[in-house]
């Protein structure tokens, strides 16, 4: 078994990883850690793995390092593991991995797997894989002003903060949007793969992470009071009928460039540029669920 992950991910995370692998090993379970060193190793650690026979991979952190390694994947034989130590964990919470290192060992070993179809967002010169949720507009300034230290300090608190400084700071131009086909204007849109958005809120309740197609959330109204009411109705379960969002299914989703330049994010980590469409990954991927 590999296992791939971030030393930047600091000590408290570096702690919980080896807990998990403490019981992995008493367990006569073989294991190999592998760190990253720069963006998209983890993809590299992945494929070369899986070529080589490994017939499952783990990654160890947050939904973004999940991202990577299950680009790796795709096409092979190999199965993805997920020990959740990022901020929100949104995909375990997606697939109710356990969170437990006791819950995390014993998932990893009993080897029952789920589909997991990725998406993947094409950007001018390379493509982002993401297993949840690509967001352009409010939602990227959000991801893209966070600050890694706060972050690390407070948890998913920096993501309120940073909303609340965002919906003030942040101009809202209109994104043009094309959803098979059919035109849409709005101030910020989420394409979504899985029903949660932002840790356990749910956001799209008719996604099926497991099948090609998305859901994306279009939040028309822009401005701060939108912006804020947005974020008062995530924690209360209340998002999908929040006034000025509309959630539509698709397939196939494009973006058409204007004068602004539009914020972007991927699994919560922020993008170079901004995609111009979205489209599922080539094959799904097994994701060890326990």
């Amino acid at each position: 078994m590999l296992v791939i992950f971030n030393p930047v991910a600091g000590r408290r995370r570096a702690a919980s990883l080896w807990k998990v692998l403490d019981l992995l090993v008493e367990n006569g379970v073989q294991v190999e850690v592998a760190e990253t060193q720069h963006a998209g190793h983890a993809t590299e650690l992945a494929r070369v793995a899986a070529a080589g026979g490994e017939d499952m991979v783990v990654a160890a952190g947050g939904d973004g390092t999940i991202a990577e390694v299950a680009n790796g994947l795709i096409g092979s034989g190999a199965s993805l593991g997920v020990i959740p130590l990022g901020t929100a964990n949104v995909l375990a919470k997606e697939y109710r991995l356990s969170t437990s290192p006791r819950g995390i060992a014993n998932t990893l070993a009993y080897r029952r797997t789920a589909k997991l179809w990725p998406g993947l967002a094409q950007m001018h010169g390379r493509d982002q894989v993401f297993v949840q949720m690509v967001g352009l507009g409010f939602d990227g300034a959000v991801v893209q002003g966070i600050k890694p230290l706060l972050k690390r300090v407070i948890g998913r608190g920096a993501y309120v903060w940073q909303s609340v400084w965002e919906s003030v700071a942040y101009g809202f131009p209109t994104l043009r949007v094309s959803i098979d086909g059919v035109a849409h204007e709005a101030a910020s849109v989420v394409v979504s793969k899985g029903r949660l958005y932002g840790g356990p809120y749910m956001l799209a309740p008719n996604a099926h992470p497991e099948a090609p197609g998305f859901q994306v959330a279009l939040f028309e109204n822009p401005g701060t009071f939108p912006a804020l009411l947005a974020g008062a109705a995530l924690p209360l379960g209340l998002l999908p009928r929040c006034p000025g969002v509309r959630i539509l299914p698709a397939r196939h989703v494009e973006f058409t460039p204007g004068g602004a330049k539009i914020p972007a994010q991927a699994d919560g980590d922020r993008l170079a540029g901004t995609p111009w469409a979205v489209t599922d990954a080539a094959a799904p991927i097994s994701l060890i669920v326990g």
